[in-house]
């Protein structure tokens, strides 16, 4: 932990110091590649601290606290890149959209994929609370159609785009909506998730007591281990502009498809709380990977949308959120398999078959659109 954080902050500082000459170097293949595996080693490393310390914080006050705190966590991580990339770039139009839908595919077909599949090899069936399932899909729905399918088809502008008005009347909603969620996650309907008894059901209310934060920790246990989280997020933000430079000038240089640096941006941001996740079912709690996936979708939606479109606002830069014919065609099914997957108490193989088979359609029309 010492020599992570040593490495992290001596980064940080090398790159407010020297990062005009370091990033000057891009020009040359050896010192970019030397530059993207630094930053992007750097960056991972402090992620998996991230989600050690958001562990920690979870065994101490329990779920769905727990799973919150690291699924924020990642995700200002990502808005922070996302931002870095759109205020540098000053060209990067798409790149909020490709990287929720990439979150979106990554978590809910990949991650959820090789994890049903781990679980029923390891353990049969797995079982879940369906109240709380239930419940995030019902703010992942609105949270994915409205700002990523609704500007295809507004008569206010004709290229996937938000007017002004349009743009901060989403953002509000976005917020609203979110916010309704996170108070009834971590309020009155805060059983839901949690591990369920036997027979699928929410956990009783003896139980809720017994595992409320209240009776887990005092503040003087949990301050320092928010202080680490806290050391460990600082410098993925800081060094995410330097990343994002080097990001911007290497899919140019390539010739890359512009959706890549979404997806780069997710698989850097996430890959942590996705071994997480996996490690999760694999010890069958699978309630804690739904949680995982289910809220990483939720809250990568709730905050990246407002993020992006304020930025538009402010910037006047044009920030295109409707995402194309081929890709809503994707989104909707996976919506549905995920409606479907997550219907029940108890989950099978097939339905993880069922969402890598979408997950690999994906990267496939990614470069061959």
């Amino acid at each position: 932990m010492i020599l992570r954080l040593a490495c992290a902050w001596l980064s940080v500082a090398a790159f407010l110091l020297f990062g005009d000459t370091l990033l000057g170097q891009l020009g040359a293949p050896l010192p970019s590649l030397l530059l993207f595996f630094w930053l992007l080693g750097i960056i991972v490393w402090a992620s998996f601290g991230v989600v050690h310390e958001a562990e920690e914080l979870a065994e101490r006050l329990g779920e769905p606290y727990g799973t919150l705190i690291l699924t924020l966590s990642i995700v200002i991580i990502e808005v922070a890149l996302v931002g870095a990339v759109m205020l540098g770039a000053k060209g990067a139009p798409t790149l909020g959209r490709d990287t929720m839908f990439a979150v979106l595919m990554i978590v809910l077909n990949g991650v959820v994929g090789v994890g049903l599949l781990i679980g029923g090899l390891r353990h049969f069936q797995q079982r879940y609370n369906l109240k709380g399932a239930s419940s995030y899909l019902a703010v992942i729905i609105p949270l994915t159609v409205i700002p990523l399918f609704l500007p295809n088809f507004t008569t206010s502008t004709p290229d996937g785009t938000l007017t002004s008005f349009q743009a901060i009347a989403f953002s509000i909603f976005t917020v609203a909506l979110y916010g309704a969620f996170l108070a009834l996650q971590t309020g009155r309907h805060s059983m839901f998730f949690r591990e369920p008894e036997e027979d699928g059901k929410p956990a009783s209310a003896a139980a809720v007591a017994e595992g409320g934060p209240t009776s887990l920790s005092s503040a003087g246990e949990l301050l320092p281990r928010v202080g680490l989280l806290l050391a460990n997020i600082l410098p993925i933000v800081i060094l995410s502009k330097s990343l994002a430079k080097v990001l911007d000038f290497g899919i140019a240089q390539l010739g890359a498809p512009t959706a890549l640096g979404g997806i780069l941006i997710a698989m850097v941001v996430f890959t942590p709380e996705c071994i997480a996740a996996l490690r999760a079912i694999t010890a069958n709690q699978l309630q804690r990977a739904v949680n995982l996936c289910l809220g990483a979708a939720a809250s990568t939606l709730g905050m990246t949308v407002p993020a992006v479109l304020l930025i538009g606002v402010f910037t006047g830069q044009p920030v295109v959120l409707g995402l194309s014919a081929t890709n809503m065609v994707i989104a909707a099914m996976t919506l549905l398999l995920s409606t479907l997957t997550f219907t029940g108490t108890r989950t099978t193989m097939l339905e993880g078959a069922v969402h890598l088979a979408v997950f690999f359609v994906f990267l496939v029309l990614v470069f061959s659109p």
